[in-house]
């Protein structure tokens, strides 16, 4: 079955492409959660310019093991026919790295440092050391210097904050993010766009999760497989991206089973929990801090952040699909009552799709769309709007203008009808924010977002619908028109606009 060996960040090479084509030293710190394809990225790259790079990732072990390491493997790059004794090894990192520098003088060359924070776990000196070396001779050479980790805490506090020894001295921050939805029709060409939508909602676009998939199987029997007892990654590698940033768990993965389960608010969250707001406050802080969860409020909120409709949502895909499913039922699975559970989620997981994955794709389709210049209103933000008693999935808005999108999403089989076309257009105008009287209407284009083909009597009628709608609401907003899209649609967009 195929399978692309190399897919996307094509923004990513042309940056480490233009600090290649520089002609002065460069510094770059990449950083991202584990199993992004940081590792993937640089050793790609490095593929283009054969013996003129080496990449070496650093191991959890002593600090003399890692430095006779490093020295054997800058001895093998400077000397490749050199017969280095395996006992050899550099005085000091100092010397390790101005041998380096010497060699680097006349030509180009790059040094790849991966998972540096294990570095930095056994020797916290080493990140001032290599300051004093960049800032006396590594500056002056023709190195392209690459620092990269994954253990968020440590790259923060010691080479990306203002205290830390190296800040203003990198030429480049680049956080590498998961691949986006698109990027899927590469990697899983004989899987449908559904299916698709289906693993971007348990594993997220992180690309060491899809090479564990077997894409000669289906989506449902590859999570079958995962999380057989034999195969428990899954549930070790939740454990394993949090210890990253905490190390008593237990009340953190409470929280996260709530926000996983719809219980998103600080009230829901204290109740479900058993915690008092303080302490849920203080523990909602930290993951936050860890990027993988956020608090959202309603658009018409977005300039309040104390608001008090604010929501807190698991933005991390395979993390809000592990505590949702699979976390509260690990005794299940050790029991052997697998069926069961696949039963379960099988059943659950087209609304689990709709109110997460498929409205965060639709605000990404939102977005590019804008970019592409295919709705005619300038996005540069999206989010979502919600209180007494209305709700709209998709909000788009721009920082200097009054005019939005607003937007809904249906996961069904069925193609939707024109009553759906009419609920969009009725709770739109609800969710509108309220203007004085002699205030203009808000100029509004309406886009809707299903997975199965629109029913032709829906496509028919929408303008018609519309324009009444609009009549009804002259005072409220002006129509800018009004797009019906289907997952093929999205589907397409999305591929060609995630290159």
């Amino acid at each position: 079955m195929y399978r692309a060996d190399f897919v996307g960040r094509s923004r990513e090479l042309e940056v480490l492409d233009s600090l290649w084509a520089s002609p002065k030293a460069m510094l770059l710190i990449l950083y991202g959660r584990r199993r992004v394809g940081k590792t993937r990225l640089l050793t790609h790259w490095l593929r283009r310019y054969p013996g003129q790079g080496l990449y070496w990732v650093a191991e959890p072990t002593s600090s003399l093991s890692q430095l006779r390491s490093f020295s054997q493997a800058i001895m093998s790059f400077m000397d490749p026919g050199a017969d280095i004794p395996p006992e050899f090894t550099y005085a000091s990192w100092e010397l390790a790295l101005r041998q380096l520098a010497r060699h680097a003088q006349e030509k180009r060359v790059a040094l790849f440092i991966d998972e540096v924070t294990y570095l930095i776990d056994v020797d916290p000196e080493f990140v001032g050391m290599l300051q004093k070396i960049w800032d006396h001779w590594l500056s002056d050479t023709n190195l392209m210097l690459v620092l990269s980790g994954s253990q968020m805490g440590i790259m923060r506090r010691h080479l990306l904050d203002y205290q830390a020894p190296l800040y203003g001295r990198a030429t480049a921050q680049m956080q590498l993010q998961p691949l986006p939805y698109g990027a899927t029709a590469d990697f899983f060409p004989d899987y449908s766009a559904a299916d698709r939508v289906a693993l971007y909602a348990m594993w997220g676009g992180v690309p060491a999760y899809w090479e564990r998939l077997n894409a000669g199987l289906s989506v449902m029997e590859n999570l079958r497989q995962i999380i057989l007892p034999a195969h428990s990654w899954m549930v070790d590698e939740a454990r394993i991206l949090l210890s990253d940033f905490i190390t008593d768990m237990h009340n953190y993965v409470g929280i996260l089973r709530a926000i996983a389960d719809g219980r998103q608010t600080m009230g829901e969250i204290s109740k479900r929990t058993g915690l008092a707001s303080g302490k849920a406050s203080f523990y909602l802080s930290v993951l936050r801090d860890t990027g993988f969860v956020t608090r959202e409020v309603p658009v018409s909120h977005r300039d309040r952040e104390d608001s008090r409709s604010g929501r807190y949502v698991v933005i991390d895909p395979y993390l809000r699909f592990f505590y949702r499913f699979i976390s509260a039922n690990q005794s299940r699975l050790a029991l052997g009552q697998l069926q069961p559970l696949l039963e379960q989620i099988g059943d659950d997981l087209p609304r689990f799709i709709e109110i997460n994955t498929w409205q965060e794709l639709a605000r990404d389709w939102l977005l590019l769309a804008a970019a592409h210049n295919t709705v005619p209103v300038a996005v540069d933000e999206v989010g979502s709007e919600w209180g007494g008693g209305q709700s709209m999935d998709v909000v788009g808005f721009s920082a200097g203008g009054d005019a939005l999108v607003m937007g809904d999403c249906l996961w069904t089989d069925t193609p939707p009808g024109p009553e759906a076309v009419e609920s969009l257009l009725r709770r739109a105008t609800h969710a509108l924010p309220r203007k004085d009287e002699d205030g203009d209407p808000t100029p509004v284009y309406f886009v809707a977002f299903s997975r199965a083909p629109w029913s032709a009597d829906a496509r028919d009628k929408a303008g018609q619908l519309l324009d009444a709608a609009a009549l009804k609401n002259k005072k409220r907003w002006q129509p800018l028109g009004i797009r019906l899209l289907d997952l093929a649609t999205v589907d397409r967009d999305l591929a060609q606009w995630s290159v």
